[in-house]
């Protein structure tokens, strides 16, 4: 059982890391929690394979394993399907990849997120790059805060998205769009 677990552990890391490579383009590496997850599920295959590894340390592993577990997953399943990566700055004047779920109405593109995350990035009317399908352009976002829209939009996602709709039967994704929530409409620079 404890091989068993150490090499699931191990092809759960390697798959937070490998499975940005379905995506066409330069997407950056895990940062955060699906970092820590993929590291810490390699680690902790390794403790559990490691023969000569320590009992108290076999069983830290294993205390460990479900929260690092679940972080790799979620890291993984959100990556599985179509994600995009918008490169914007945030509060502090840093260069911030935004990786993010993306729905497409006759009106353009859309993503949704948490209203404080927008203003921390300062999204509204400014130029970012957008990163989709291994092409980067040029987009302004539009910051849209009315609640139809706002819903419209997070249940595309949730119906797009199989990761969503799993998550959100379980309780850890809204079916519905928070009072936090906001939508941005990705309108193309002018002039390009």
């Amino acid at each position: 059982v404890r091989a068993a677990a150490g090499w699931v552990m191990l092809a759960l890391g390697v798959a937070v890391f490998a499975v940005r490579l379905l995506h066409a383009g330069p997407y950056a590496v895990p940062r955060g929690a699906p970092l820590l997850g993929g590291v810490g599920a390699l680690l902790i295959g390794a403790v559990l394979l490691w023969s000569a590894a320590p009992r108290w340390l076999g069983w830290l592993a294993l205390a460990t394993s479900p929260v690092v577990l679940f972080m790799g997953l979620y890291a993984t399943l959100a990556e599985i399907e179509e994600v995009v990566s918008i490169h914007a700055t945030d509060s502090t004047g840093n260069s911030a990849e935004l990786r993010l779920w993306i729905v497409d109405r006759d009106d353009g593109e859309w993503v949704g997120m948490p209203r404080t995350k927008a203003v921390e990035h300062s999204l509204d009317g400014a130029r970012v790059e957008l990163l989709r399908n291994g092409e980067i352009r040029c987009v302004v976002p539009e910051l849209h805060e009315d609640r139809a829209t706002v819903k419209a939009i997070h249940a595309l996602k949730v119906e797009k998205y199989a990761v969503a709709r799993g998550a959100a039967a379980i309780g850890l994704y809204p079916r519905e769009a928070g009072e936090g929530a906001v939508s941005l409409r990705l309108d193309p620079c002018p002039g390009g």
